[in-house]
């Protein structure tokens, strides 16, 4: 990395970093328990009333830290997807991988006997089982022997898992115990459910131990994202880090969206913003992906919880009213 693209890279992330911090001050500023920024600040530290750390610490900060570190695991998957299929267009979302551990996910809440104990820590391993089965079928099927793996053909076998996988979720929702459907429904929508201090521990070791791993390895990333020919030349094992690339990408869906819900588009928008702000090399743009995607989902959460009281407007909602056109944009550029 030259000196100029350092300094690109560090104005940009310190850019991401005061607008994260600002979007937090204003969800905290607004809302039937609102916290000024004096207030926010007295209550971090231990002088609030008992009013205001309860607000503080059991209702507004998981459900930050929740949003946060699920936007950055949903902004890596993606930009993992994008460099190992050679596909702009692909996002965990898209291609029906979060479908897949929506489906997981659906299954062990309605028929498996529940432990509340280690509920949050079992979701993100049971959503990446789910996934990870989608993710092999759809390889599978995009995979030829001939031309290697098709990246368009990646994108439309995707979508088509993705539409099944949620009519399949449909059908589990209709024969059920009615009590259970608005679990599934809230997941569906992208509802911020897992909004606890147990589901940030479930998320946070998942996202900590698979971003320097994703990280050391953006050299191959940036050889498979070329072209396979130049890979082999350049003595990347294609299959083998392929492979681990996209165990890497499918757990990372799966933690975020087992305490989300199913959230598209994040991991579509924020690599290709973080592209055009820093250049397409690994080691530039996904430490601004993982950032910016941090903050457009916290965004979206912050704008719809508030633009319609009191109940707010799913982030899922949120997200796809910005990422649909967007990815139609895309579509019709490529």
């Amino acid at each position: 990395m030259t000196l100029t693209a350092k300094k690109k890279q560090a104005v940009v992330l310190v850019t991401l970093l005061l607008l994260i911090v600002a979007t937090i001050i204003v969800g905290l500023s607004f809302g039937s328990s609102a916290l000024t920024f004096d207030r926010f600040l007295a209550t971090l530290f231990g002088y609030g009333t008992a009013k205001e750390h309860l607000v503080l610490f059991s209702f507004r900060m998981p459900r930050i830290l929740v949003t946060l570190l699920a936007g950055m695991a949903l902004a890596l998957s993606g930009a993992i997807l994008q460099g190992i299929t050679r596909n702009d267009l692909a996002d965990p979302g898209v291609i029906g991988i979060n479908a897949g551990a929506g489906v997981a996910i659906s299954v062990f809440f309605l028929f498996v006997p529940i432990d509340p104990g280690n509920f949050a820590y079992l979701l993100p391993v049971v959503a990446f089982a789910g996934a990870l089965l989608t993710a092999a079928a759809i390889y599978l099927f995009s995979y030829s022997r001939e031309s290697g793996l098709q990246p368009v053909k990646l994108v439309l076998v995707g979508v088509g898992f993705a539409l099944a996988l949620n009519g399949l979720m449909v059908v589990l929702i209709s024969s059920t115990d009615p009590q259970k459907v608005d679990f599934i429904a809230k997941w569906l929508a992208g509802n911020i459910w897992g909004a606890d201090w147990p589901f940030i521990l479930a998320l946070l070791p998942w996202l900590a131990i698979l971003l320097p791993y994703t990280l050391y390895k953006s050299n191959a990333l940036n050889l498979l994202a070329m072209d396979e020919a130049v890979a082999v030349g350049a003595g990347v094992s294609i299959n083998r880090d392929r492979l681990l690339l996209l165990g890497t990408a499918v757990a990372l869906a799966a933690a975020a969206v087992s305490v989300t819900g199913g959230i598209a588009f994040v991991g579509l928008m924020a690599p290709h913003i973080a592209k055009a702000l820093v250049g397409r090399r690994h080691q530039h743009y996904v430490p601004v992906a993982v950032l910016m995607g941090g903050w457009l989902l916290l965004f979206a959460d912050t704008v719809g919880r508030h633009l319609v009281e009191p109940a707010g407007i799913p982030v899922g909602i949120m997200v796809a009213l910005i990422g649909g056109p967007y990815f139609l944009y895309l579509l019709l550029r490529k």
